[in-house]
C-alpha cells in the first residue's frame, strides 16, 4: 500500500509509480496535491545546465496544469522536481534518476513515514535465475535475497541513508537516498479493546456462574425463615390449647 507523504508545505508533489530510479523509456506522472487550490500549481524541473523549465516547455507532456506525465524517460531527465504556484511558492522537491545501467533499486521517492515498512526491490533489464541480490545502505551489506525483495518493518529516522542493490559479480545500481519524514503512524488500539474484551467477557461469566448460587441461597433463607415462622406458629398454638384444657380440668 502506497503511503501519502507527510509534507511540510501545503501543495505536495506526488510521483506514480512511487520511485526515484527508472530505466530507459518508462513512464513517470507528477501531479500536483493541494486540498484548497488543485488548478493553481504547475510541475518544474532543474535541468542540467541549471536552468528551471516548467513541463510545458517540452520535457513532459501537460495533461492539466497540476499533472506532467514523462514518457520514455531517457537519463537526460534525470534531475530535481517539484510544484510551483503563480506567486513562486514551491512544495517539496524530488529527485529522479533515470539509469542507463542493467540494475535498478526500486526504492520510494517521496519521503516514507515513522513506523511504516518500505519494500526494497532489486530489479534487472533482463531476467536472472538463481542469483543472490544483495542490499547495501551507506556503503554496508544489510542484506541478501534470492528474490530481489527486502522489506524494511517499522523504519525510524536512523533508517534514513543512501542505498543500493548489486548481482554479485554482475552489476549494481545507482545509489537512491531515502527519507524518513513527518509524525509517526498511529498505534493500533486493538490490544486494549482485546484485554477490555476478555475483562467483560470474565465479568459475564463470574456473574452466569455465580448467579444461580445466590439465587439458591436467597431460596433456602426464605424458606428456612418461612419453616421457622411455621414452627413459632405451631408451638404458639399448642401453648394455648394446654392452656385451655388445664382451664377446662
Amino acid at each position: 500500500m502506497q503511503l501519502t507523504p507527510f509534507c511540510l508545505v501545503l501543495s505536495c508533489l506526488q510521483i506514480s509509480p512511487d520511485m526515484s530510479q527508472f530505466f530507459r523509456y518508462e513512464t513517470v506522472t507528477l501531479r500536483c496535491e493541494d486540498p484548497l487550490n488543485s488548478t493553481g500549481w504547475k510541475v518544474k524541473r532543474k535541468t542540467p545546465e541549471g536552468g528551471v523549465r516548467p513541463c510545458t516547455a517540452g520535457w513532459g507532456t501537460a495533461f492539466s496544469s497540476s499533472t506532467c506525465v514523462i514518457k520514455n524517460t531517457y537519463p537526460s531527465d534525470t534531475g530535481t522536481y517539484w510544484c510551483e504556484s503563480a506567486g513562486g511558492e514551491r512544495s517539496n522537491g524530488v529527485n529522479i534518476t533515470v539509469t542507463d545501467r542493467n540494475v535498478l533499486l526500486e526504492s520510494p521517492g517521496l519521503p516514507v513515514l515513522p513506523g511504516a515498512a518500505v519494500t526494497l526491490r532489486c530489479k534487472t533489464d533482463t531476467p536472472f535465475l538463481n542469483h543472490t541480490y544483495d542490499f547495501h545502505k551507506d556503503g554496508r551489506v544489510i542484506g541478501s535475497s534470492s528474490t530481489g525483495e527486502m522489506t524494511l518493518q517499522s523504519v525510524s529516522k536512523s533508517d534514513e541513508g543512501l542505498y543500493v542493490c548489486s548481482i554479485p559479480g554482475y552489476e549494481e545500481s545507482l545509489g537512491n537516498w531515502m527519507a524518513v519524514e513527518g509524525p509517526p503512524l498511529p498505534s493500533s488500539s486493538a490490544p486494549p479493546a482485546a484485554s477490555f474484551s476478555l475483562s467483560f467477557s470474565r465479568v459475564l461469566f463470574h456473574l452466569l456462574v455465580g448467579t444461580p448460587y445466590v439465587v439458591s441461597t436467597i431460596l433456602l433463607g426464605l424458606i428456612y425463615r418461612d419453616r421457622n415462622r411455621a414452627a413459632g406458629v405451631v408451638a404458639e398454638r399448642r401453648g394455648s390449647n394446654d392452656v385451655i384444657m388445664e382451664i377446662v380440668v
